[in-house]
């Protein structure tokens, strides 16, 4: 915009100096007139040319004029050549294209899982259905942790819930940040468990920012992981629920979603992601994470590993 409105300064001044000078005024009609006739010249050449051009593609010309048939070789190279450079500058950019030349880089192994067709991640999941969800869940585990307190006499206090839901409102549901050898097995999981078993599945938090997990690590009954030793911040791990009837369903309580996340757990496992059922001091059936051999659990190794994850808006800005 300003190289535009430079040159439109410059011309304006230009004509000023042509309407109010008499001796440019007459330098540029001596100009034109001195540049008509060599200009007719020079376009009688070239329609010399053109004909004799035309001429010698003649199949009977082919001796006589075989110096000219070059030309023709010559132009025909060059649109050929054109129109290449044309198709791969214009042709549109795929992020699964990208995304698919990045994992066959990095990742060859998820690469030929996915046998290169690159998933895409479903939409983010309505923040009115994860409080809808925290609202039952809640709901579901108090009335157990009532019943088992009366069967068993014992004081409610001792019942304590394993897992706090209500911090999920606040987490990161988006899939810029993770990093796409994690994303792409667990978008794969997906896929399995919606087409194998049925269940639709949502993500519930995603990337986590070291402040978020020493803030949630306050809790022990949440996490033990403080910033930067958890797969989170380096956008490897992701906490994920079910949906049904299009209400998201996190309770692990509840005995349909329990059941799925024993398939997810066998399925995440199937693809060489961990599973958080399997650990024995906080059991986290939602959770699945991609331990990348030799990851150094550094705030540089964070940057660099989540902006990975955002390589496709880079690529296309």
């Amino acid at each position: 915009m300003i190289v535009a409105i430079f040159l439109c300064f410059i011309l304006f001044a230009c004509g000023l100096a042509v309407l109010f000078s008499y001796e440019l005024r007459l330098k540029v009609h001596n100009f034109f007139l001195v540049l008509i006739p060599h200009s007719q010249k020079q376009l009688k050449s070239v329609r010399q040319f053109a004909q004799q051009l035309n001429t010698a593609a003649a199949p009977e010309q082919i001796q006589s004029h075989w110096h000219l048939q070059q030309w023709w070789i010559l132009i025909a190279g060059f649109f050929l050549f054109s129109s290449i450079l044309l198709f791969a500058f214009t042709r549109p950019i795929s992020p699964s294209k990208i995304e698919a030349d990045y994992l066959r880089e990095v990742d060859p192994q998820i690469y030929a899982l996915l046998d290169g067709q690159i998933l895409s991640p479903p939409e983010e999941v309505e923040e009115s259905l994860i409080e809808e969800a925290i609202i039952a869940a809640t709901n579901i585990e108090s009335a157990q942790s009532a019943i088992q307190a009366e069967t068993f006499n014992s004081n409610t206090e001792d019942l304590a819930i394993s897992h706090s839901h209500g911090d999920l409102v606040s987490a990161d549901r988006k899939w810029n940040k993770i990093n796409p050898r994690y994303k792409q097995r667990l978008l794969m999981v997906f896929k399995i468990m919606q087409q194998r078993y049925g269940y639709e599945m949502v993500l519930l938090e995603g990337y986590r920012s070291p402040e978020r997990q020493n803030s949630l690590a306050t809790n022990q009954h949440v996490t033990r992981a403080k910033g930067f030793q958890s797969y989170h911040q380096f956008g490897l791990a992701a906490d994920v629920a079910f949906k049904r009837n299009g209400k998201v369903v996190i309770s692990e309580r509840d005995p349909w979603a329990m059941q799925g996340y024993q398939l997810y757990g066998e399925v995440a496992e199937s693809v060489g992601l961990t599973w958080g059922g399997r650990w024995k001091s906080i059991q986290d059936y939602g959770h699945t994470e991609y331990r990348l051999p030799g990851l150094r659990k550094t705030a540089e190794m964070a940057e660099q590993l989540t902006s990975e994850g955002q390589l496709l808006a880079n690529h296309l800005n």
